[in-house]
């Protein structure tokens, strides 16, 4: 698992969803403001998996902890029994697709919370609020959804800005391995009942 490319200031686009059905138009989208542009949240079909492939690679091939495998984890995460299509996002401009983020289910004290990873954001569109828009309309989307939790491992600098705070304050210790300090937390829902335990994450991700 890597730290997210980031980014805080996005430009007019849209964030859609990725699905593996086929096209059926436009349908339940909104528009959403980021700043003083607007983003456009569509559902839209899986025609963009083999672009959200390249992206995810390009993202990461600098990126200081990068692995190098993150286009290969979300494609084994696809086919995994974590994965939520609802919250599988992109970011899309005028010159095509610019970010990606992707929630699975996880575990912690026998509640299922949401493991965020990866983000990603394409080259030259970092730091414009593309990865910020994303985990805002990925949260609106839990919540009702009604998942309660969302865990993220990453920047300590970067992911507070979207509400994240040390796991281990909501109850939730990092699995062996993992350096506590950058497994951080956020709570979706007021309603959410209390969490305790380690986290567990998809067995896609080889931790534990």
């Amino acid at each position: 698992m890597s730290t997210v490319q980031q980014a805080t200031h996005y430009v007019r686009g849209r964030v859609v969803e990725v699905t593996d059905n086929a096209y059926q138009g436009q349908q339940d989208y909104e528009d959403i403001p980021v700043g003083k542009q607007t983003v456009r949240v569509e559902l839209r079909s899986g025609k963009y998996r083999g672009q959200v492939y390249e992206l995810i690679k390009a993202a990461f091939a600098t990126a200081e902890h990068a692995d190098g495998n993150e286009q290969d984890l979300v494609e084994a995460l696809r086919l995994g029994e974590a994965f939520i299509p609802e919250l599988s996002l992109v970011a899309e401009a005028e010159d095509g697709i610019v970010g990606h983020i992707l929630f699975t289910k996880a575990e912690a004290g026998g509640e299922t919370v949401l493991a965020l990873a990866p983000l990603s954001v394409r080259p030259g569109w970092q730091r414009r609020g593309v990865g910020s828009a994303l985990m805002a309309e990925g949260h609106r989307r839990a919540r009702e959804l009604g998942y309660g939790y969302s865990t993220v491992l990453g920047s300590t600098e970067y992911y507070p800005r979207a509400g994240y705070i040390p796991a281990q304050e909501l109850g939730i210790a990092a699995p062996e391995g993992i350096p506590a300090e950058n497994l951080m937390a956020v709570k979706l829902r007021e309603d959410a009942p209390p969490v305790k335990g380690t986290l567990v994450y998809a067995r896609e991700f080889g931790v534990g």
